[in-house]
């Protein structure tokens, strides 16, 4: 018998799951194990697939648990169960790669099973990849700011959103930041969805110029807080809601509601406290799902912005030049070359 213990066999969503070292230790601080990991999973089955089910998702795998190293599982591994839905996303620069579709929980189980600690999903559903649906706005720490700063950030992102008659949900990163999540009605792309994004970050960095910033370039922003369009940009994922992240502590990108942030913190929302805090509270998304969001009101902002001539903002370096686009060059750098 290996130190972390026989195979243990799981029926999971009505699949049979092998799951090999069931008590090798993936989180060092209080000592979770994989089928720690995977019970977990199975407690927050019903919010869990509410928010990530029937989307691709990206794997970060950490063999040897949040001590460990990590990379990024762009295709399935072969000797994947046959039951393990996937599909072919592709990137701006054409190449493609074979994502896990979360079709149900045994799915997040298998991954758990195979060292994955959290799943980086699209905002998407794998059968209607057309449609972005989910607008997503990141706001992290950066120096000079803290975790109070990022509170009052989120809190002027819901009141823009809330003017603008859209319903923001709030979670934390389940690292030093919080995602704002807008679930959006089907008609509109990710070109679309990172415009609105662009859109609001101008309009919060007008009304807060002081605190909150759109500057894409770190050297710009100073000691403020950045909204990030760009995780909007095609082919981005982002952490998923009640993902376990690959920290010592299992720390959980939690949702929670408008009134609690003022008392939350990210590292104290666990994997041992968060299955207890949702059968107490419930789901704090539960009416995301069902009243879906327009973003027309922000796309008329953003084509008044061009029409002042304001352009694009910049994109990360991967993606091609875009129409309207500055310059992808550092100011610092522009001015020193006279390349502006």
């Amino acid at each position: 018998m290996s130190n972390h213990g026989e195979p243990v066999v799981r029926e999971i969503a009505g699949h049979q799951l092998k799951i090999s070292s069931p008590y090798k230790v993936f989180f060092s601080k209080r000592g979770e194990t994989k089928l720690d990991l995977i019970d977990y999973y199975l407690a927050v089955e019903e919010p869990i697939m509410a928010t990530m089910g029937g989307r691709p998702t990206l794997m970060q795998r950490f063999p040897d648990g949040a001590s460990g190293k990590s990379f990024f599982q762009k295709r399935v591994p072969k000797g994947a169960p046959t039951w393990l839905q996937t599909t072919t996303m592709s990137t701006p620069n054409g190449t493609t790669s074979n994502a896990m579709v979360a079709a149900d929980v045994a799915h997040l189980a298998w991954a758990a099973h195979m060292g994955c600690l959290g799943f980086h999903v699209w905002p998407l559903r794998a059968d209607a990849p057309e449609h972005t649906d989910e607008l997503r706005i990141d706001l992290d720490p950066s120096p000079g700011i803290n975790f109070d700063d990022i509170r009052w950030a989120a809190l002027r992102v819901r009141e823009l959103f809330a003017e603008l008659g859209i319903t923001a949900f709030p979670k934390t990163t389940g690292s030093r930041g919080l995602h704002i999540f807008v679930r959006l009605r089907p008609g509109w792309d990710s070109y679309q969805v990172r415009a609105a994004a662009v859109a609001l970050a101008r309009e919060l960095e007008r009304r807060h110029p002081d605190r909150l910033t759109a500057a894409w370039w770190k050297e710009e922003r100073g000691e403020r807080v950045f909204i990030d369009f760009n995780q909007n940009a095609p082919h981005k994922t982002v952490f998923g809601a009640w993902s376990v992240r690959s920290r010592v502590g299992a720390q959980v990108s939690t949702p929670f509601h408008w009134d609690e942030i003022e008392g939350i913190h990210p590292d104290d929302l666990t994997m041992d406290i968060v299955p207890d805090r949702l059968a107490s509270d419930g789901d704090p998304w539960a009416d995301m799902y069902d009243n879906p969001n327009t973003i027309e009101p922000l796309l008329a902002m953003y084509a008044a912005d061009l029409e002042a001539g304001l352009g694009d903002a910049p994109w990360p370096p991967v993606y091609p030049k875009m129409p309207h686009e500055p310059p992808r060059v550092a100011p610092s750098r522009a001015k020193a070359t006279g390349d502006d």
